[in-house]
């Protein structure tokens, strides 16, 4: 997690790296989950990864991502991380269809190297980048979709109305 700009001070980027600290966590759950080898318990574990970053993902790409893309320098990189979402998402699928257990752990292994570099990539690239080259009305304009994103998926969150 970044901690040298400051960067966390601004709300949804506080909540986005609180929740990469969630996802880490049962990421952590998930692996215990492997290692040992217990197919019920690692389909258990995927459900509970997967129902933190799957609305993690989804708010960033609504909220954050539409808005920062608009800027030419940004288009590419959050085309990548979006890219990046997708590929999550299949690895954690295939780790739970993984039948084979050195099959699974190599899946697992791939997902949470995956995850870690992505994590990587936001909090200390994008949201720097972000907290220097967003203004007033594109932190309103994220604030915005990311609320009505929430309404959208049920997620629980405070208002602000």
């Amino acid at each position: 997690m970044c901690s040298y700009c400051g960067c966390d001070s601004i709300d949804v980027i506080g909540r986005f790296m609180s929740e990469h600290v969630e996802i880490i966590n049962a990421t952590g759950d998930l692996r215990r989950a492997v290692e040992a080898d217990e197919p019920p318990l690692v389909h258990q574990r995927v459900a509970e990864v997967a129902g933190l970053l799957g609305p993690h993902t989804g708010a960033e790409e609504v909220g954050l991502f539409s808005v920062m893309k608009r800027q030419d320098e940004f288009t590419d990189y959050i085309g990548q991380l979006c890219g990046e979402h997708v590929t999550l998402d299949d690895l954690l699928e295939r780790v739970a269809e993984a039948t084979d257990p050195a099959v699974r752990q190599h899946l697992f292994e791939a997902f949470e190297q995956a995850l870690r570099t992505h994590i990587d990539r936001e909090d200390n690239a994008l949201f720097p980048a972000a907290a220097v080259s967003l203004v007033g009305p594109d932190w309103d304009e994220v604030d915005s979709l990311t609320h009505d994103h929430d309404h959208t998926t049920g997620r629980p969150h405070a208002h602000q109305h």
